[in-house]
């Protein structure tokens, strides 16, 4: 099995680049996904691509449930379709379960600009809950995939490990959420610390810089133009009047690895 390695702002994914149609179990794609017994990575890309048919993307998590968007994904999706000569520099479209976003590869492939679509946000826009001894304020945002977004005074790993899982598996949240613990440093920048659903601590996230974004926009800390800073990098987020998210960021190439079949022997 074939794979070409990205990262996006410390967000590694593998690309499926192989000929045979991608068909792991669950149980296969963690251990795909292992860092000591297979390649390591925070999930799986694979790109469909077919003769008169728009270009598209199927991502997997490392616990091998499946993805709507995730905006790190997607950009490096972009880079190797750019790599392999699929695309060009000039702007096209992706279809994501979580619906259709639109790309531009720049600077040599060293950067990419997405527009995510729109922010939407439901009737109760907050919940408070008291978790672990304190008091929060949960804020549900949809990407197209659903996430959690919390303001706290310092956002650090050891709190988003502790509390990430616990709101993750909330009863209100039935396909579980992405969590982002949030503190403002001004109106131009954030910081962010990301528990991902079906991925766990992550250093950074595409889609979780957009909702951690369009959230802080909506209630009046920032104004259209924000760096979202993460332990893996940095991510620019641009919101118009409507919550349409327009993110740009960095992608790098790792490099091409080949799995042997044996090492999925031991998993059926």
């Amino acid at each position: 099995m074939q794979f070409m390695k990205y990262h996006a702002a410390g967000n590694d994914y593998l690309v499926y680049h192989d000929h045979t149609p991608f068909a792991c179990s669950a149980q296969a794609i963690s251990l795909i996904c292992d860092r000591h017994k297979g390649l390591g990575s925070d999930g799986i890309l694979v790109p469909l691509i077919a003769v008169d048919a728009p270009l598209a993307v199927r991502i997997f998590n490392i616990d091998g449930s499946e993805a709507e968007k995730s905006g790190n994904g997607l950009r490096i999706l972009c880079r190797y379709l750019w790599d392999q000569g699929i695309v060009t520099h000039a702007p096209f479209d992706l279809t994501t379960q979580g619906g259709r976003v639109h790309c531009q590869v720049l600077d040599n492939g060293r950067r990419i600009s997405i527009a995510m679509g729109m922010a939407s946000f439901p009737e109760i826009e907050r919940h408070a809950v008291d978790l672990d001894g304190m008091q929060l304020h949960l804020h549900p945002v949809s990407m197209g995939n659903p996430h959690c977004v919390v303001f706290v005074d310092q956002p650090t790993e050891a709190l988003a490990r502790r509390l990430g899982p616990i709101i993750e598996h909330l009863s209100r949240f039935p396909n579980r959420t992405n969590v982002q613990f949030v503190s403002v440093i001004d109106r131009a920048n954030l910081r962010v610390q990301i528990w991902e659903r079906g991925v766990g601590y992550t250093l950074s996230s595409g889609t979780s810089s957009c909702a951690a974004a369009a959230v802080s926009r909506r209630l009046g800390f920032v104004d259209r133009q924000i760096t979202v800073h993460m332990p893996g990098g940095q991510i620019a987020i641009e919101l118009d009047d409507h919550y349409n998210v327009l993110m740009q960021g960095p992608v790098c190439k790792i490099g091409q690895y080949c799995l042997d079949q044996e090492c999925l022997t031991q998993v059926s």
